[in-house]
């Protein structure tokens, strides 16, 4: 109990400091429009919080974010056992996946423009950017399963399908567990960027868009914590959720 209330005492000066620096920052550069200081940026924060469409806004934009983020765990797992068992499958996928870790997320963003309608467009990039590290965490936790194990069913001639749900995905459950928890924290991350350049009706990047245009910077960073605090919340969600289902495995 101690320790824990030294811990959060810690993270809670490590927060104060860096917003100290922040301060003198602000107070060094002196011109709002650059860097406006902590009080201007959470009062603009205070001020979108007493917002019902705020609340809208966050809505939607974790309703895409969770979509996408959703939908790459399940191609992204489910491929993944398949790739890390036949390596045919595997020489297939991996060129399609070392691609699309390469191509600038601003590429894929204008390109699912012109493919998708503006409130798909988040839910496609963030599915494409989590996908990958999703499929490569899945393939290596695969891959990292007991032989000696897989011997022993061999032996015992256990169905393959039993192999599959009881010693491939149980092996690469740890890899697949921090895939996701990494996933999560990108998708924040390129859902708002794509949505600052499709510019759906409710999206927080339509938000951070307009900010840059009327030049409302704490605005802007009002936004902007919002991001990063919902980005910690789930993942901070998942996480103890995963530790939940530790303790009854």
């Amino acid at each position: 109990m101690m320790n824990s209330i030294l811990r959060n005492k810690n993270k809670l000066l490590i927060i104060l400091f860096w917003i100290f620096v922040w301060e003198i920052l602000s107070l060094i550069i002196a011109q709002e429009i650059y860097l406006p200081s902590p009080h201007a940026a959470f009062s603009s924060l205070m001020n979108l919080l007493i917002s019902k469409d705020t609340y809208i806004t966050i809505y939607y934009s974790t309703y895409r974010t969770l979509t996408g983020f959703f939908l790459s765990c399940v191609f992204g797992i489910f491929l993944g056992i398949i790739s890390g068992i036949h390596k045919t499958v595997y020489n297939l996928l991996n060129p399609l996946i070392v691609i699309i870790r390469t191509i600038p997320v601003m590429s894929i963003i204008i390109i699912a423009i012109m493919w998708f309608k503006d409130t798909n467009v988040p839910i496609f990039v963030a599915f494409l950017m989590c996908f990958p590290i999703i499929w490569t965490n899945t393939v290596s936790g695969i891959l990292s399963t007991d032989v000696k194990l897989l011997q022993m069913c061999e032996v015992y001639k256990i169905k393959k399908s039993r192999i599959i749900s009881s010693v491939y995905f149980y092996s690469s459950l740890t890899y697949i567990k921090a895939g996701m928890i990494s996933a999560l924290g990108i998708g924040w991350k390129v859902t708002s960027a794509a949505e600052v350049l499709s510019l759906p009706k409710y999206s927080i990047g339509r938000f951070l868009y307009d900010s840059k245009v009327y030049l409302e910077i704490p605005d802007l960073f009002a936004w902007t914590i919002i991001i990063v605090s919902l980005s910690f919340l789930f993942e901070s969600l998942l996480k103890t959720i995963f530790k939940f289902g530790d303790k009854y495995d």
